[in-house]
């Protein structure tokens, strides 16, 4: 006990002139020893290092992860060193709502046997999406979170430890100099000359050693940043196969219903893929507008027997849904009196009649009405 009570107060003691040199050093009523210019670098290097890793992590977790509460949960789970239960995506939930939906609406009818088509899809990119965050939480937070967690706690430890051997130092300096003020003065004061000049050679053998082994750890910061390049690479690959695979699911769930759908809905996607073409082309920008740019040539006309004998200009009554406008790209000379010449920039209004040419649509501008090509058109809504 009597020991303990010793060390107490030794280690007050030390605390006290170390709070003492500090409080001068700040006010310039003490002189300070300054790191060498290559550990100043080192230090400045690797505080960089961990703020900027910090918002990196941060981030990323909100973005795998934007539902505040779910991160403070997982927070939770990863303190207390227990397994995350098992969590539903936001698409996985919708796709079995879906399917659920389509049970009360009937299977077959063609709304509930879509909704088990669209619901399944849905289900299948949610999957997508978990494995997304598994990897990307193992690949790439991690990494992060341990060397927050793990190597800037030793590097901040030894930092704080080199301060305070700085400080002893420093306090050595200043009582060998008062030592040698008071030498000048008597001569009795030649002992604590000697045992200034002791202690000081002992604080700067403690400090050289702690800089030493601070500027080791410092200088791993460049091994840290190669390990986080790599962990950044696996993260952008695990980016890329996730939306490679959702892009993949989407197109494979528009053939499935654009099968499925074609005869409840006809033309509907026939006008669709005719549409996406000429969006996926030269955009208004670059063709209608730049000098020397030709318009495309004339689809085959729509006039056959079929549309002779069942479809009527005249007769022709827009739809109550379904009419677009469109914007039209390059002038167009009627062939006949079924179709609309057009002017190009114009707005008109279009839609589509069942047994049409899906190369085709009807055209309206005011009292006027015709067929028009359908790559001549800009869809706008």
């Amino acid at each position: 006990m009597d020991f303990n009570v010793k060390k107490l107060a030794s280690d007050a003691g030390v605390f006290f002139t170390r709070a003492v040199q500090y409080t001068e050093e700040k006010l310039g009523q003490a002189e300070k020893t300054e790191l060498d210019a290559h550990l100043e670098n080192l230090i400045a290097r690797a505080d960089c290092t961990k703020n900027w890793t910090e918002k990196i992590f941060r981030q990323t977790e909100v973005l795998l992860q934007p539902n505040p509460s779910a991160r403070i949960e997982e927070f939770v789970y990863e303190k207390l060193d227990k397994k995350l239960p098992s969590r539903t995506t936001n698409a996985e939930l919708l796709g079995q709502y879906m399917q659920d939906a389509a049970k009360e609406f009937g299977p077959g009818t063609p709304y509930g046997s879509t909704l088990i088509t669209v619901g399944e899809y849905q289900k299948r990119l949610g999957g997508a999406e978990r494995e997304f965050l598994h990897t990307s939480a193992i690949n790439f937070l991690t990494p992060l979170r341990n060397f927050l967690e793990g190597d800037w706690k030793t590097i901040s430890k030894e930092r704080r430890l080199l301060e305070n051997r700085r400080l002893d130092l420093d306090v050595c300096k200043a009582r060998l100099k008062k030592a040698k003020l008071a030498e000048a003065k008597a001569a009795l004061w030649s002992e604590e000359v000697d045992k200034a000049e002791h202690e000081l050679r002992l604080a700067q053998t403690e400090f050289d050693r702690q800089a030493e082994v601070t500027r080791l750890l410092l200088e791993g910061i460049s091994s840290t940043h190669v390990n986080h390049l790599r962990c950044l690479h696996e993260f952008v690959e695990a980016q890329a196969a996730y939306y490679a695979e959702c892009h993949k699911h989407m197109q494979d769930l528009q053939k499935e219903l654009s099968s499925a759908n074609g005869d409840t809905f006809p033309n509907a996607f026939a006008v669709n893929a005719s549409t996406s073409g000429v969006s996926s082309g030269p955009t208004p920008l670059s063709t209608a507008t730049l000098p020397g740019a030709s318009s495309p040539s004339r689809p085959p006309n729509a006039s056959n027997a079929l549309e002779s004998s069942t479809l009527k200009i005249e007769e022709v009554k827009p739809p109550a849904t379904g009419t677009r406008k469109a914007k039209v790209l390059y002038d167009y000379d009627a062939a006949d009196t079924s179709e609309l010449s057009l002017l190009a920039d114009e707005l008109i209004t279009v839609y589509t009649v069942p047994g049409m040419d899906p190369d085709w649509l009807i055209g309206e501008r005011g009292n006027q009405k015709g067929k028009v090509p359908v790559t001549y058109l800009e869809l706008l809504s």
